[in-house]
């Protein structure tokens, strides 16, 4: 095994990963997100409210034959496979760039492709929170491998003398796709733009290669644009409303800094600073428009993030950075850096390696602990068939949850069953079951990590709602949380909130 070459290594690494990945699949119940996109799936349309609907679309094969969770996730663990391969692909093509332009000054001292290619791969599988997504699908997990596929177009454009058809063909698809994944692909699109324009000698607007791509990426992503103008344009509206976030606060970026440091690990940023010092000499304008790749979503992100954002937004910019972090920590390897590699590697995976105990047991549940996150992955599914039977037992209209983060859960395991959320907030489940006609009665389902009052009195909810049953939830001997049942009657304002 010693004398195995770093391609070896890296394939190794990849398939030892997507073991536990497919382990962990098979483990727990689906996330609030995890279920919501399922639902994508199983009420198919050109869009959705929350986000373009390439996350639902890919789901519909799988979604449509299996409900069992550990299938369903092959899905983001194939997706996150291809990512790391992507990942080495990118840093070897990076690397020839380098040599290509800089044979006189770097031949002799950059190590090996397949070293940086290897270094860049163990940084991924280092880094915590993508293994969150190579479990659970989001459209961050489709977004990561289309990113780097744009990234490989673009450093293909910049070795080539010119793009052919078929290169601008295959340049339009992956940037629809993308639009199709998430709308923050923008970021990425304009990274591959700044590309373009870092090569002053290459004509690329006036080809009509260019143009063809740019026909094709808004075709591909025409589903989205005609939900949205017939929807009146709700998806769009939401986003930029929601990217705002809250007012904005300078310890929110700070908070944001190191929420990424400590969600993709130092390993990143040592790589990354090393390359920059270190492998960054001539024709620097075309590396640094290569490395917008990262840094174009990550400061926009980072900006956002005064308002309020989530750390696996920048997923897709990080793994566009792993590249330039392999060949960086390559380069520090070389220079006798290892013990500080290694001791950054043994660490992260520690730590990744705990966070999976961690989800397995249920995390902790005591007085000394306020809140204990894990619980959100256990119980749903228990819960929402009892939820279908009881509901069905008191001829109740449906089931109700009192925040969207409770609905898709219950509409996942409960279904078909109609999900009302009793709030004022538009979402996807208004889209797809409509209002709480006025009058009706439901069952309504409380869970102890997110608590509501009942929602009766006045005219702005029930008439009454009745406790009929509880439902504990129990994990190697401690109880992770508690489900309350209760049969609300007489709604009295479709249009309000309780």
């Amino acid at each position: 095994m010693r004398h195995q070459s770093p391609l070896s290594w890296a394939v190794i690494s990849i398939c030892i990963a997507a073991l536990v990945h497919f382990a962990l699949g098979f483990s727990i119940e689906f996330s609030v997100d995890e279920a919501h996109y399922a639902l994508y799936a199983k009420h198919l349309a050109w869009s959705y409210f929350d986000h373009p609907p390439l996350v639902g679309w890919i789901q519909w094969p799988l979604v449509s034959l299996t409900s069992a969770e550990g299938i369903i996730r092959l899905i983001p663990e194939l997706l996150w496979v291809l990512s790391a391969f992507l990942v080495y692909r990118v840093t070897i093509e990076i690397h020839r760039l380098i040599q290509g332009r800089n044979a006189g000054y770097l031949t002799t001292a950059l190590p090996s492709a397949n070293l940086c290619g290897l270094m860049a791969v163990l940084a991924i599988i280092a880094a915590p929170l993508p293994h969150v997504l190579a479990i659970g699908l989001l459209p961050d997990t489709l977004l990561a491998p289309l990113s780097l596929g744009l990234m490989l177009m673009a450093l293909r454009w910049t070795r080539k003398d010119h793009f052919t058809i078929a290169d601008w063909i295959i340049t339009g698809l992956i940037l629809g796709l993308a639009g199709l994944s998430k709308y923050t692909a923008a970021f990425t699109a304009f990274a591959l733009l700044f590309v373009l324009l870092a090569s002053p000698k290459k004509v690329w607007i006036t080809q009509a290669g260019f143009w063809l791509a740019a026909v094709i990426a808004l075709i591909v992503i025409s589903p989205v644009l005609y939900w949205n103008w017939v929807n009146d344009w709700i998806s769009f509206k939401y986003q930029i409303a929601h990217g705002g976030g809250g007012a904005w606060a300078w310890r929110r970026v700070g908070a944001f800094v190191g929420i990424q440091i400590v969600c993709f690990g130092p390993l990143l940023i040592l790589g990354a600073y090393t390359f920059l010092r270190h492998c960054l000499h001539s024709h620097k304008l075309v590396l640094i428009a290569l490395l917008s790749f990262f840094t174009i979503p990550f400061v926009i992100f980072a900006a956002l993030s005064g308002g309020g954002s989530l750390p696996h937004w920048t997923t897709p910019a990080w793994f566009c950075l792993a590249p330039f972090a392999g060949i960086g920590l390559a380069k520090a390897w070389a220079m006798q850096r290892r013990v500080a590699i290694r001791i950054l590697v043994i660490g992260q995976l520690l730590i990744c390696l705990l966070g999976f105990s961690f989800v397995l047991a249920g995390g902790i549940t005591s007085s000394a602990v306020k809140s204990n996150p894990i619980t959100d992955l256990y119980g749903w599914k228990l819960a929402g068939q009892k939820a279908a039977q009881l509901a069905q037992a008191s001829k109740a209209n449906g089931i109700a949850v009192q925040n969207w983060t409770l609905g898709s859960r219950a509409a996942w395991y409960a279904q078909p069953l109609p999900v009302f959320v009793l709030d004022q907030r538009q979402d996807q489940f208004d889209l797809w079951f409509g209002q709480l006609p006025a009058g009706a009665n439901v069952l309504l389902i409380n869970w102890s990590g997110m608590t509501f009052r009942p929602p009766v009195g006045g005219n702005l909810a029930f008439e009454v709602c009745e406790p009929l049953d509880q439902l504990e939830i129990i994990r190697f001997g401690q109880v992770l949380s508690k489900f309350d049942y209760s049969l609300c009657r007489d709604w009295q304002d479709a249009g309000a909130a309780p």
